[in-house]
């Protein structure tokens, strides 16, 4: 094993099993730094032991780099590996052939787009969508219109070099406070995937969250309502916020009738919407995703957790989009 894929495999599984931020990081620095060195430098460093003089380089990354390098599997990954132990997928997860909402260091991810392709490819994915923020979310770098063109072109490139795997065009729009999106109409029309979400003013009345919710999802241009409550839970040191107010019989009703997809947003501080309301979209006839809302490698094999959630509701397969080839999501009638 490369000692740049060792470092970041290492990353991978710590991003999964939920580990702290600057653990994962120190690790994704360590592949980068590794990655960039010039020929011959890094079997010199390790020769000389010279290693840990490396910025961001310390004792255990370097252990890792060594034993990598000696064509050994890492002590480090070894132990992480053992740790997972990973369940059999269940019917719905093997039949989940995409994620339509992934996040890349393009707005507030963590991992440049082609690294968020290839550990979608590795954990079986046909297909990702490419969902980053748009503009007015500037706190998550959200992107303008011609920074959203220029990774436009790099998706094609990356398609190019990465085909039959596909990276599906996309965006997860702000719905602004008075329902429209943020992002021009004819831009959202060159797009794959369009999910729409609410951001900002979470604690807006219930009459004018419900009229903006709609707005948004009767939108052409929308095809997934994102994590619809926002609520965040507590754990893991984080701090939790409550569900936004609204009419949810509405708010579904309109998306089943403008044939936008209900999120079952798979972050485990989301786990949105609710029970209560997750069926309540199944009894009004909604369909769904079951999306990561990755912003790093690891989360995207979270979909574990959306897929117990539906198949404990009886959702069907063909009730959600990302069982679907991209030629099929695509084909879709909007």
């Amino acid at each position: 094993m490369e000692a740049d894929r060792a470092l970041r495999a290492i990353a991978f599984q710590l991003e999964r099993a939920g580990a702290p931020t600057y653990r994962v990081r120190a690790f994704r620095r360590a592949a980068q730094v590794v990655a960039a060195l010039p020929a011959g430098e890094l079997g010199r460093r390790i020769r000389d032991g010279t290693l840990e003089a490396l910025p961001g380089i310390g004792k255990v990354t370097a252990e890792v780099v060594t034993q990598a390098s000696a064509g050994l599997q890492p002590d480090y990954l070894a132990r992480l590996l053992a740790e997972a132990q990973p369940a059999e997928p269940t019917a719905l997860r093997a039949a989940l052939r995409g994620d339509c909402h992934t996040h890349s260091d393009w707005s507030d991810g963590g991992s440049p787009p082609e690294e968020m392709a290839e550990a979608a490819r590795d954990l079986g994915h046909e297909w990702i969508a490419l969902t980053d923020h748009s503009p007015r979310l500037t706190v998550a770098g959200g992107l303008s219109a011609e920074r959203l063109e220029a990774q436009l072109d790099l998706i094609g490139q990356l398609n190019a070099a990465l085909a039959p795997f596909r990276i599906l065009t996309g965006i997860e729009v702000d719905i602004l406070d008075d329902g429209s999106l943020d992002q021009a109409g004819d831009l959202l029309a060159r797009l794959d995937v369009v999910v729409a979400s609410v951001h900002s003013q979470l604690r807006m009345p219930a009459g004018p969250m419900t009229g903006r919710m709609v707005a948004a999802v009767s939108s052409p241009h929308v095809d997934v309502l994102g994590h619809c409550t926002g609520r965040l839970l507590g754990g893991r040191g984080g701090r939790g916020r409550p569900e936004s107010a609204f009419d949810p019989e509405r708010v579904f009703a309109a998306c089943r009738d403008h044939g936008v997809a209900v999120e079952i947003n798979c972050r485990p501080e989301r786990r949105d919407p609710p029970s209560r309301l997750l069926r309540l979209a199944v009894e009004m006839g909604c369909m769904f995703t079951i999306d990561s809302d990755a912003h790093a490698p690891g989360q995207l094999d979270w979909l574990d957790y959306g897929c117990a959630r539906a198949e404990g509701l009886g959702i069907a397969p063909e009730r959600i989009l990302n069982t679907r080839s991209a030629a099929g999501l695509l084909g879709r009638a909007r």
